[in-house]
């Protein structure tokens, strides 16, 4: 994964309740799309009419958010189904960060593991987020510091559990982040094998 310290830039106001993993990205294009793909259907339902073009109204259109890294959503956004591909086609649109009230669990959890940052704020700081970040001005996402700034630099903390964080922070998976503690493990094995050798019979070692 890519390593995420600190995002700055346009934050798209898609500040809608209950988005689900359905409209991030519809199911059909889970079984012939390669993953690296997804983006250009992220949101179709949204973005494009019935005729395939463009809908002007829809804020993910607006030239000021067309390449906007960080998305601010209404509460429980990726609920629904738990598609991981919900998280790939909004990497794939170039967002790292999502920020709402609440998140679907699982969608929480995908995105941890994707290198997406799902950051949770009270409604009305995320209200006041959109706000400030209507126009396109940009945001600032540290994770380094855990703050969201704004155009004027007002900090805002949020938190992260550790784990997920120093992931992020380094770009790796949960394998990765298990495989670092494996002398740890081959310690312990070595103390048990002494202590519990009729736990180990028919190992080698």
């Amino acid at each position: 994964m890519t390593p995420f310290t600190t995002i700055t830039g346009p934050a798209v106001p898609l500040m809608r309740a209950n988005v689900d993993t359905d409209l991030i990205i519809r199911i059909e294009r889970l079984t012939g799309t390669p993953r690296e793909s997804l983006g250009a259907f992220c949101f179709e339902a949204l973005r494009f009419r019935a005729d395939g073009s463009e809908d002007p109204a829809c804020v993910l259109n607006r030239p000021a958010f067309r390449q906007a890294p960080i998305l601010l959503a209404g509460p429980n956004f990726g609920c629904g189904s738990s598609r991981e591909g919900a998280v790939w086609a909004l990497i794939g649109a170039g967002i790292r960060c999502v920020i709402a009230e609440s998140f679907g669990e699982i969608f929480e959890a995908n995105s941890f593991r994707n290198g997406l940052l799902p950051v949770a704020l009270p409604r009305e700081v995320v209200a006041a987020l959109a706000q400030a970040a209507s126009a396109g001005a940009a945001l600032t996402v540290d994770l380094v510091a855990r703050q969201v700034r704004t155009p004027s630099g007002e900090p805002t903390g949020f938190t992260v559990p550790p784990l997920r964080r120093a992931a992020l922070l380094e770009g790796v998976d949960e394998l990765a982040q298990a495989l670092k503690r494996d002398p740890e493990v081959a310690a312990w094995q070595m103390r048990d094998r002494k202590a519990r050798p009729w736990i180990w019979l028919g190992e080698e070692g």
